[in-house]
């Protein structure tokens, strides 16, 4: 069966640095098509390859969905997109966007937005992100936002998976050439390349032949020896806690949310470590600034805050039956799992 416009209601889009949710809504809140793509995102690939990658993973959607290729489109399009960073950006991905006509009204919002809306019992809280980077943002509820600039080193920023993983082979160098306590990372941070020593790893890295960016696949590594009670490993993840926390805290107090309740929302890669010590830490820290937060795991894919964002603006019924649409598309975008996961 066709889809018609009325039920084709809301493209919503999550674009990471290393990979493309998409999913298509009906105004009712059901899950019409989702599936997962490569990134679009345009500080990786370019501006317009990112644009015409996400308009075929778009036209795939709607195929899925059983939508005509040249019917009409869905009338909001929510893109949470990575790189979405200054003003200037968000005007450019738009009118990118808006050309390849994706959908009615496009509006296009930080990523660090949409786990906020997906995580939180609300549609304010604060978001944590911490994946291969990291990130923070905020909404008040009054509607004022914040955010990091969360441009790197450049920005003040340290953490997420790369730069645990970096911080994980100096730690095994310096142990194994003197400089710094003896660990296991000296052991477990090559052999997870096939190598037999720091070094080795190090020398590989500056030749080309292992990418820099692959350190972040150290990250589980990192949490698993601190589990292991590895000093040197416990004090990157508890490094990582504290700025975890800094990056809370700053969200906490621009909004004046020092003395209110909000939901700080956990999301990112590097939450699935599932460490006890990491996030009683976090809350701890969190709790001195704004003692009735509540922490909360954000187990959704952030395409779901994309789509209740989307169905947020869609704004065409009641509040009794937005209530009903949001449920709905909870259950089911919660329960969707791309395939490899």
């Amino acid at each position: 069966m066709t889809a018609d416009r009325a039920e084709v209601a809301i493209l919503a889009v999550d674009g990471g640095n290393s990979k493309t949710d998409v999913a298509l809504v009906a105004a009712d809140g059901r899950l019409l098509a989702a599936l997962r793509g490569p990134t679009t995102s345009h500080q990786q690939v370019g501006m317009q390859t990112g644009a015409d990658r996400l308009a075929a993973l778009v036209g795939e959607a709607r195929a899925r969905a059983g939508t005509a290729p040249d019917g009409p489109g869905p009338e909001v399009g929510l893109f949470a997109l990575a790189g979405a960073d200054t003003p200037a950006d968000t005007r450019h991905l738009t009118a990118a966007l808006a050309e390849r006509r994706l959908a009615g009204t496009v509006l296009v919002v930080n990523d660090a937005f949409a786990p906020i809306r997906a995580g939180s019992t609300r549609r304010w809280g604060i978001a944590l992100i911490c994946g291969s980077g990291m990130n923070a943002a905020g909404i008040a509820p009054d509607g004022r936002t914040a955010r990091l600039a969360a441009l790197g080193g450049i920005s003040g920023d340290w953490g997420g998976g790369g730069d645990v993983g970096l911080a994980a082979l100096g730690a095994a160098v310096r142990a194994r050439d003197g400089r710094g306590p003896r660990t296991a990372l000296e052991t477990l941070v090559p052999r997870h390349f096939g190598y037999g020593r720091p070094i080795d790893l190090t020398r590989a890295i500056e030749l080309g032949s292992v990418p820099e960016s692959r350190l972040r696949e150290l990250s589980p590594l990192v949490f698993r020896a601190a589990g292991e009670r590895d000093p040197v490993a416990r004090s990157i993840v508890d490094r990582l806690a504290d700025e975890l926390v800094a990056m809370a805290g700053a969200m906490i107090r621009r909004l004046n949310l020092t003395r209110s309740d909000p939901d700080v929302v956990m999301a990112g890669g590097v939450f699935d470590a599932r460490d006890d010590g990491f996030e009683a830490r976090i809350a701890a820290g969190v709790h001195a600034v704004a003692p009735k937060a509540t922490l909360r795991r954000s187990d959704a894919p952030p395409v779901l805050g994309a789509a209740l964002l989307g169905l947020d603006r869609l704004a065409s019924s009641g509040a009794g039956a937005h209530e009903v649409a949001e449920a709905r598309l909870r259950a089911d975008l919660r329960g969707w799992e791309p395939p490899g996961g």
